[in-house]
């Protein structure tokens, strides 16, 4: 063949070749054209929810259906006014270890997120190899000779019928759910610190009316043994006074062993050691006072709001996706695969024209026969989705009992506060009268005891009833999803996009 025969025949390759790599193109953006317009599975629709118009509680002592204020919820522990309490906060929002750990399960989910969706693109290799072989005499010609080579590999695989799309949208779903589970988390954190503190200052409270009665009632004894010493009274009357004195005594190792697992758990809750707190709690404080009014908004408005709802409801959205990632399993796959590269025997040669290597073309799989796998695991997925609208619904029933329970408590505890409060003032006008009838001679001396015991048990119920009132406000805003949207004005936002 001569020089013109040759060319000839190079230029009817080259046509050949270049309709080849057209009709792939066209191929490829058919494909394109088919993969945007055809998803396998069910589009997600969140569920309906009927939620009652009002609470079923009558709404009294200071509670009313108005709108809740948005910053009141995000920050209710400022409604309480106790700049410890602030701190607290604060510093738990930055050390809880719980905190720190649903973060990193919201960078975790995002991640992933990002490895699904890198599903959508090409995947391109870069190979090298450099060979020195020989071939066996028996089978060959024993020759050696050297293989160099260096190029890139890429596959595509075409997202036909939407299984791509779908995991994408799983992946998404997953990340909000993830997003809702750590502004869940934190609305318990919130809750747990300020319910610790307030059980704190109660015991704190509770210990200085303990530590008041039983000063009273070493004077009372006294006036028993000076009594009894001349000859006004019977020795009865001195143990009496001392047994009264010393069960009161008793109950102060109780009420401080508590007062200590309450502030190892506030520095728990703040990220440090146990003992922590010991210090910064050491100088008793009243218990946090209630505001007057409080807005609890309606039934829908709190659905809405609760971040454990808001998960349940997205991981609805993910299992649904993946119903869609199962079906797909039942079409074929259909991948686009390209290589170019140089191989030449000498590496002298290897960036010669003549060197030069490639291939183009598209390719299929189709999973024809698998004995029902795919179909039982669409089964599958549809029974989970099952399980998680199921979820859904009894997480809204939680949320409407929560805050149905919290209503009662709060108003219930109002009015017995009121009650121990008159009860208190009238014990404590008893026993003054009793010990001065009782010094004059006037009375028994049991009628002395039956006063002080009752005023030191309706001063400790007066405050535990305090202490009560203000942990069921915290169970209430915890119950209407208040304390995450903190975080929109927080370092805990930023510390989750890290």
């Amino acid at each position: 063949m001569d020089k013109r025969q040759e060319a000839l025949t190079n230029t009817l390759l080259k046509k050949k070749i270049g309709r080849t790599a057209l009709q792939i193109l066209t191929a490829l953006l058919l494909a394109l054209l088919l993969a945007g317009c055809f998803t396998v599975g069910p589009d997600y629709l969140p569920p309906e929810t009927l939620t009652p118009g009002k609470w079923n509680t009558d709404l009294k002592d200071g509670l009313s259906s108005e709108p809740a204020d948005p910053q009141t919820l995000a920050s209710w522990w400022q409604t309480l006014d106790d700049p410890t309490l602030t701190n607290l906060i604060e510093r738990a929002v930055e050390g809880n270890l719980d905190l720190k750990q649903a973060r990193a399960r919201v960078r975790e989910a995002r991640a992933r997120r990002g490895i699904t969706e890198a599903d959508r693109f090409p995947i391109i290799d870069a190979t090298g190899s450099a060979r020195y072989s020989r071939s066996s005499e028996d089978s060959g010609s024993g020759d050696t000779r050297d293989l160099y080579a260096v190029g890139f590999d890429a596959s595509w695989e075409l997202d036909l019928f939407g299984g791509v799309r779908r995991s994408i949208e799983s992946a998404q779903a997953a990340l909000e759910a993830s997003e809702e589970d750590l502004a869940d988390v934190l609305v318990s954190l919130l809750a747990e610190v300020g319910l610790n503190y307030v059980e704190a200052r109660t015991l704190q409270t509770r210990l200085a009316v303990a530590e008041e009665n039983l000063k009273a009632q070493a004077d009372t004894y006294e006036i028993t043994v000076y009594r009894a010493e001349a000859g006004l009274t019977t020795a009865l009357d001195v143990e009496q006074a001392k047994y009264n004195l010393e069960d009161t005594r008793s109950r102060i190792p109780t009420l401080r062993s508590s007062l200590e697992e309450a502030k190892n758990r506030l520095a728990v809750l703040l990220g440090t050691q146990p003992g922590a707190m010991h210090g910064e709690m050491a100088e008793p404080k009243s218990i946090p006072v209630t505001p007057l009014e409080i807005a609890v908004g309606v039934p829908a408005d709190v659905l809405r709001r609760r971040p454990d709802v808001r998960r349940a409801e997205r991981e609805l959205a993910n299992q649904t996706a993946q119903i869609g990632v199962a079906t797909a399993d039942l079409y074929p796959k259909f991948s686009l695969l390209g290589s170019i590269g140089l191989e030449a025997l000498s590496f002298g040669k290897l960036f010669a024209a003549g060197s030069r290597t490639y291939g183009v073309g598209p390719s299929f799989s189709w999973n024809i026969f698998d004995a029902g796998a795919i179909r039982k695991n669409i089964e599958v997925q549809n029974a989970l989705q099952e399980q998680k609208l199921i979820q859904y619904e009894a997480t809204i029933l939680t949320a409407l009992e929560d805050v149905q329970n919290a209503l009662v408590a709060y108003a219930e505890e109002q009015q017995r506060r009121q009650s121990l409060m008159s009860a208190t003032k009238a014990a404590q006008i008893a026993v003054d009268l009793s010990v001065f009838q009782y010094s004059s001679g006037l009375i028994d001396f049991r009628d002395v005891l039956d006063a002080q015991r009752s005023l030191l048990s309706f001063q400790d119920q007066l405050a535990g009833s305090d202490g009560t009132v203000t942990s069921n406000l915290i169970r209430l805003y915890k119950a209407l999803g208040g304390g995450w949207t903190s975080m929109a004005n927080g370092a805990g936002k930023q510390n989750a996009k890290k």
